[in-house]
């Protein structure tokens, strides 16, 4: 079983920053993709980013581009998620998920990862 543990969310005003890391409680050998997904009340979960450890391919949402990167860690079996130029329609928990693609666009469905976190809580205040 793999475990997967989000923080780093937290208060921040909009135009702000925040880092989300996400680590696995041990390599996940049979799993190739890191994904972030977030869910506002009310709404469905939406797809950020993820990363595919095999060949560092990486997926957008294009309500982020330009201002979330994805980047991961081999040795500490982390992936982060750098947040900047916040707004408050970024409010949301924000959930770390991990699976297994041979197809980039696959890696933005969420109803393929095995996996997911318990999430973290991104507040963006106007």
């Amino acid at each position: 079983q793999v475990l997967l543990v989000e923080s780093g969310g937290g208060l921040v005003q909009a135009g702000g920053s925040l880092r989300l890391s996400c680590a696995a409680s041990r390599r996940t050998f049979r799993t190739n993709t890191v994904g972030w997904f977030r869910q506002a009340p009310g709404k469905e979960r939406q797809f950020v980013a993820a990363i595919r450890r095999t060949d560092s391919n990486i997926v957008y949402a294009d309500s982020v581009k330009g201002r979330f990167t994805i980047s991961r860690d081999n040795v500490k079996n982390a992936v982060y998620l750098q947040m900047n130029s916040l707004k408050p329609e970024d409010t949301a928990v924000y959930y770390c998920s991990a699976g297994s693609f041979g197809s980039s666009a696959a890696m933005s469905l969420g109803d393929l990862y095995d996996y997911w976190g318990q999430g973290t809580q991104v507040t963006v205040s106007s």
